[in-house]
């Protein structure tokens, strides 16, 4: 019997396992990997990421990763290069890592901290115990452990916790057989990655194209990127908004292929130059799976659907949510009961509530080519707009000050409050 099961070790599952573990909890976690191990991602971190790293005591450990300073927005002809931001509570610089090495690290961080955790070992199925009082207005049940494999020896057995969390990602099996499921009127992302070789593998901005075309050369809802690894490297990919039917045919490894071939041509980019084949997955956005909470459970990271809808960033929301559930089942624990996992939901709505509500309108509005012409054919005209989108998207609004960006983002809340989406 342990205080809490996660389930799952990615950015979430072993964000919150180090937090529950440094605050004295007896926890374990389950990887039905073994580290380290290829993941699909982007791989960049934002200074949201970088946060939550150095507060793990991590940031020395990315000495060896590819330090960069800011955004290289294209479309429509123009490019502007844009600082990261200064804020009081972020960093202004931003690291471009390998999910195979990042989640390596961060898990052994947990492991250091005091977690018990099982590699190579999988969540087959919950333990649901039906004399726990569901909580009032619905929810998950109550999940007390899970049945787990070794997958090397496949043997099975069963592990008992006081709290469970689901952390395996936007698959979700666990949480699945839990009853979570993506609101299907939500915004889904779906991207594709791959590695090459480039001469610009050690560039001091991120790039990333706003007007990806699709083969008759009509701009798609979505987005395409450069980010350099600084080891001769590149990760290169696009990621397409699935937000009405029209766009639901696309192919995104058709969708790549067109962009290697527009890409800028000094990153002398081309099949030949690939280190492998792409790989891709999806991605629920916006607080878009639920539900998140039961009596004995909750839900985070990419199995809560908490990717930055503006961005399509996960990671940063994968330590932030496993973080903030940490500290809800610590109050749990500590005699708070169902309530304090209840304060996990209200925790998530205070923390992205709103500013996913206009995240989503956002997503919804540039799937209209025409008004994603004018808009962002509009901003790349003027670097301060630019700029203060960047903030917006980013989410790195100051909390100390009312800018351009924050007045903006203020009026955009209004807006949502009064016409929320459905």
């Amino acid at each position: 019997m342990f205080d809490a099961l996660v389930v799952g070790g990615g950015p979430a599952g072993s964000a919150c396992a180090y937090w529950l573990a440094d605050a004295g909890w007896d926890v374990a976690l389950v990887e039905k990997k073994v580290f380290p191990r290829e993941k699909t991602c982007g791989d960049g971190l934002t200074p949201r990421s970088v946060r939550q790293l150095a507060d793990m005591g991590l940031e020395g450990a990315l000495a060896g990763a590819h330090r960069y300073d800011g955004l290289r927005a294209c479309a429509y002809g123009q490019v502007l290069e844009l600082p990261w931001p200064e804020h009081p509570s972020f960093p202004s610089y931003g690291y471009v890592i390998t999910r195979h090495d990042l989640d390596a690290l961060v898990n052994e961080r947990a492991v250091k901290a005091g977690a018990t955790v099982w590699q190579g070992t999988e969540a087959l199925s919950p333990l649901v115990d039906d004399d726990v009082r569901p909580l009032a207005g619905g929810g998950l049940p109550a999940c007390v452990g899970a049945v787990v494999e070794e997958k090397s020896s496949k043997r099975r057995r069963e592990v008992r916790a006081r709290v469970v969390v689901v952390a395996d990602g936007a698959n979700s099996r666990f949480g699945r057989s839990l009853g979570t499921a993506r609101d299907r009127r939500q915004p889904l992302g779906m991207a594709l990655r791959g590695y090459y070789r480039s001469p610009g593998h050690d560039g001091a901005f991120i790039e990333s194209h706003l007007d990806i075309r699709d083969g008759e050369g009509k701009v798609v809802p979505g987005y395409g990127w450069i980010f350099p690894l600084g080891d001769g490297r590149v990760n290169v990919g696009v990621g397409l908004l699935s937000t009405e039917r029209r766009w639901k045919g696309i192919n995104t490894s058709v969708l790549m292929d067109h962009f290697l071939a527009w890409a800028p041509k000094e990153w002398e980019l081309s099949p030949e130059a690939a280190l492998g084949a792409p790989t891709g997955g999806k991605l629920p956005m916006g607080l878009s799976v639920g539900p998140r909470v039961g009596p004995t459970v909750v839900v985070v990271g990419d199995a809560a659907g908490t990717v930055n809808p503006f961005n399509g960033e996960g990671i940063a929301y994968g330590y932030e949510t496993g973080r903030l559930a940490a500290a809800a089942i610590g109050e749990a624990l500590s005699g708070g009961g169902a309530d304090a996992l209840v304060d996990y939901e209200r925790r998530l709505e205070d923390t992205y509530g709103l500013y996913y509500r206009v995240a989503r309108a956002f997503v919804r509005m540039i799937s209209h080519p025409e008004l994603m012409r004018v808009c962002v054919g509009t901003g790349m005209h003027s670097e301060s707009i630019m700029s203060w989108v960047l903030r917006i998207m980013a989410n790195l609004l100051r909390p100390d000050e009312v800018g351009p960006a924050e007045a903006a983002m203020r009026a955009f809340e209004a807006l949502a409050r009064a016409f929320p989406d459905s």
